[in-house]
């Protein structure tokens, strides 16, 4: 059962923020700290990327858990206690957009780098290392 009450909920949904979000920053500061220059939520790009390193074709998105469906993209719904069938559809359609956006930009020539918050708040090294797998 929910600890909050409609009205409360509702809100607490409603101020969830999709830019600028804390795992964002870190990963954004920490690449400027590392000298690499990009753009962030670049809306000439399908899904405006959260970082898009223009100079090299990287998009990069950073993907909440609750949000994209971490470890239930078979099944979306399963991750809530109400309301199942409306947050199955919503969350059911974000992994599906995510996969078409991934299509689009590889197929305008980018390489597209998804992260998970919660990897990035546990050990952004490991992503940036990642990132410069991909960087000359």
């Amino acid at each position: 059962m929910d600890s909050l009450n409609k009205n409360q909920r509702s809100h607490n949904m409603a101020s969830i923020k999709s830019k600028n979000t804390k795992a964002e920053r870190v990963l954004r500061l920490a690449l400027w700290h590392r000298g690499i220059r990009y753009r962030k939520n670049w809306r000439k790009l399908p899904g405006s990327p959260d970082i898009a390193i223009t100079k090299y074709k990287i998009a990069i998105f950073v993907d909440g858990d609750f949000w994209h469906a971490r470890g239930h993209e078979q099944d979306p719904g399963e991750q809530v206690a109400t309301n199942k069938e409306f947050w199955k559809k919503k969350l059911a359609r974000n992994v599906e957009r995510d996969k078409e956006v991934n299509d689009q930009l590889t197929q305008a020539g980018w390489l597209v780098l998804r992260f998970w918050e919660s990897d990035i708040k546990k050990n952004i090294d490991a992503v940036l290392d990642e990132i410069n797998r991909y960087l000359p």
